[in-house]
């Protein structure tokens, strides 16, 4: 485990303890974060919208999107199992659940993915989605790694749900509803970028948070700019 890259994570995610932050951009640091820290193939986040309803918000790459989508889409998977229950699920072999979810254990090893371990993001009593962790080989997973990944998934939650009042779920559906709006947008951009300069989805998003970084301005904004042409975007897309 990184423990240089640990430390520098729990600060980053502790730093979007304020009134207003990036929540797209937060949620793809912390999947590239598991990443990096936790030695996982690749890592995903699911958030219930105001309906209880989980969408795809961030993912490490494109291919465990998909595969989030797909479990979202069949409503079969360790991650909505995660969300349901509040409880983890963790999977060192995917081949052993065939049966518990058929069509999900067969997708996931066509993705490249052979374990998995879904942790609740939860304040309490309140789940709100379910950080998502894939691996390529099967096997055990390291009980000290474990609890470092709830502990992120804990810290992202308590970043989410940071305003103390009595109306703090509806401010959360409110953040979360624009976040989804917001994703619907980014996915329109990436696939404009990719296409405009030959590149894969990956790359194109990474093009576009490098920008927005780079302005110091939001994800959304920049995409909406980019799609309605409200505003010149040198070097975007060009």
């Amino acid at each position: 485990m990184n423990q240089q890259l640990l430390a520098k994570t729990f600060v980053e995610l502790a730093d979007n303890l304020v009134a207003d932050f990036d929540l797209i951009d937060f949620l793809r640091l912390l999947t590239d974060r598991c990443v990096g820290v936790l030695g996982a193939d690749a890592a995903g986040v699911l958030l219930a919208d105001r309906d209880g309803e989980l969408r795809v918000m961030a993912a490490s790459d494109e291919q465990v999107r998909l595969l989030e989508l797909f479990q979202l889409q069949n409503d079969e998977g360790p991650c909505l199992e995660c969300f349901r229950s509040g409880s983890p699920v963790i999977v060192p072999d995917l081949s052993r659940e065939a049966e518990r979810w058929p069509r999900f254990v067969t997708t996931a090893h066509r993705s490249g993915f052979t374990a998995v371990q879904a942790l609740p993001m939860r304040l309490r009593d309140e789940v709100v989605g379910a950080l998502n962790l894939f691996r390529a080989a099967p096997g055990p997973f390291d009980p000290a790694g474990t609890l470092v990944a709830q502990a992120l998934a804990d810290v992202a939650t308590i970043s989410l749900l940071q305003q103390r009042s009595s109306h703090r779920s509806t401010i959360l559906n409110e953040q979360l509803q624009t976040a989804l709006n917001s994703r619907v947008l980014i996915e329109q951009v990436k696939g404009k970028l990719a296409e405009r300069l030959g590149i894969d989805m990956e790359r194109a998003f990474t093009t576009l948070r490098g920008y927005a970084r780079a302005h110091n301005r939001r994800l959304s904004d920049v995409a909406r700019a980019f799609v309605d042409g409200s505003e010149p975007l040198p070097g975007l897309g060009s």
